[in-house]
């Protein structure tokens, strides 16, 4: 397959020895490292023009929140695993480059608010091409809309040569990630499969082979470009589908008295649909779910599928409801206001063992409970304050820093709070002693669970007026038509009615 000591394939001559990956994010270094622990034989470098974020990763206090991440790292750094801005040094010693570039949703133009804005993965193309004075095989890494291939080899095709005995070539690869956040690590070193989408055998079985040194043959699939494209956004709504759907199966349990922990046990325990992703809460997060699911919206109605479309819009929906209507609840159990009223939240980042704050339903809850005029004291063990500023400024929320701060303790954070707002799992809630914040707390104090994660008959015990999803609350000062959630707008003038609306084009506003 290869010669000099097997590092240039012998038909399609590219160096089989190093690799360099565009992008330094959460989806880069984290697969980067374990391809370097993994494959000692090649050279992994990590190229992107951020300086700040290439000199976190050469440094002790790592860019992004990853259990086992650190390690991993600091056993690679230095030795087959390098992280540089020099891009076009990165491009010209690798003739394997994965391009792992953001891909955010459109904020403006055709599409916006739905399409995924691919001038990041289109500028990787064009300076891969630029750069490149051999042949390269360039893999898809970022998650991208169906036919995005065609578009990067149009742009790298537009520079090949036909010169010498092969000349510059370029063979495009997919190779989307199926990682979830808080256990990347485990997902990279145990997969339930990697996917491999090309048209070129030769150039596909180089991946393959660079995989095969820790995963299973049976597990790498390869597929044509386009499935592979496509089935990465599928799954990911798949995914969220199952979190909405059960979102909005715990309402129905909150109105007619069932408990939807004992319904999601029941249905889990079917073989064909699986106990997973059965967990109701305040709803999905992240950076990949929604985006996903709306970019497969945008594509369904460019081929003129509507009512395809449409389904899919609604998991998004579904999702949207479930933060507004929790909210809608806090507000009202707290005798419909909570102006002036200091509320603690456990948790910002949009699940546990990431301090990933990308879309977090933390957003929408804390916004709304400022605009009622709520003081709003956070607690999270990985998300700083900076990292939560910069997610509103993002999506275009000023706040004011006198309603949201955050705190070092969740002691510091309950103290003299009228309720604790449980919004992402993060183990350590669980092990907390409520009977000393309970203390602290003014009363009657209020407990809102939206992860369904803590002992409630035990924090009633304690004097607690708990609020759980899915479950009809035990107060009658919550009830509304059978203890449900209270959706209508709250009293307060400067209340956001949070009420999700189309545009004519299908735009949620």
């Amino acid at each position: 397959m290869s010669s000099e000591e097997g590092q240039v394939h012998s038909r399609l001559g590219i160096r089989l020895n190093k690799i360099c990956c565009i992008g330094a994010g959460y989806v880069g270094g984290p697969t980067m490292a374990t391809i370097a622990a993994k494959c000692p034989h090649i050279t992994v470098t990590i190229v992107d023009l951020n300086e700040a974020r290439i000199n976190a990763w050469n440094s002790d206090s790592l860019p992004i929140y990853e259990p086992g991440l650190d390690e991993l790292v600091r056993s690679c750094r230095g030795k087959n695993l390098f992280f540089s801005t020099d891009v076009k040094k990165g491009i010209e010693e690798a003739d394997i480059i994965f391009a792992s570039v953001n891909t955010p949703t459109k904020t403006q133009g055709v599409g916006k608010g739905r399409a995924a804005d691919l001038r990041f993965i289109e500028s990787v193309g064009r300076t891969i091409a630029q750069y490149s004075t051999r042949s390269k095989i360039v893999i898809e890494k970022s998650t991208v809309p169906i036919k995005t291939a065609e578009a990067i080899a149009r742009v790298l095709t537009a520079n090949e040569t036909s010169g010498g005995t092969i000349g510059k070539k370029f063979w495009i690869l997919s190779n989307p990630e199926f990682l979830a956040e808080g256990t990347a690590m485990k997902d990279l070193d145990a997969p339930d499969r990697v996917l491999i989408g090309g048209q070129v055998d030769d150039a596909v079985q180089v991946l393959v082979d660079i995989y095969a040194n820790w995963v299973p043959r049976d597990k790498i699939l390869t597929t044509n470009l386009w499935s592979s494209e496509l089935s990465k956004l599928v799954a990911n709504a798949m995914l969220a589908q199952r979190v909405s759907s059960i979102n909005s199966i715990a309402r129905l349990c909150e109105r007619t008295g069932a408990d939807v922990k004992e319904v999601s046990r029941a249905i889990g325990a079917d073989s064909r649909i699986g106990p997973k992703f059965l967990n109701a809460s305040i709803g999905f997060g992240g950076s990949c779910f929604q985006k996903d699911i709306l970019n497969l919206v945008y594509i369904c109605e460019q081929f003129g599928l509507n009512e395809v479309a449409a389904y899919w819009q609604s998991v998004v929906d579904m999702n949207d409801n479930q933060k507004v209507a929790f909210t809608h609840r806090i507000i009202s159990a707290l005798f419909n206001t909570v102006t002036k009223k200091k509320i603690a939240v456990f948790g910002f980042a949009f699940k546990k063992d990431t301090g990933d704050v990308r879309e977090t339903p933390a957003l929408t809850v804390c916004d709304m409970l400022m605009a009622d005029g709520g003081i709003v004291h956070v607690y999270d063990p990985k998300v700083s304050y900076e990292e939560a500023i910069q997610e509103f400024k993002y999506h275009g929320i000023e706040v004011n820093k006198d309603q949201f701060i955050f705190s070092k303790t969740p002691a510091e954070a309950v103290d003299g709070a009228h309720a604790i707002v449980v919004l992402t799992e993060w183990d350590e809630f669980k092990t907390y002693q409520y009977e000393d914040f309970y203390r602290k707390m003014m009363k009657p104090a209020f407990l809102f669970d939206g992860r369904n994660m803590l002992d409630h008959d035990g924090l009633e015990r304690l004097g607690f007026e708990v609020h759980a999803l899915g479950k009809a609350s035990s107060s009658a000062s919550a009830a509304d038509e059978g203890g449900g959630y209270i959706t209508r707008a709250c009293s307060s003038p400067n209340m956001r009615s949070y009420k999700p609306q189309k545009t004519a084009d299908g735009m949620l506003l």
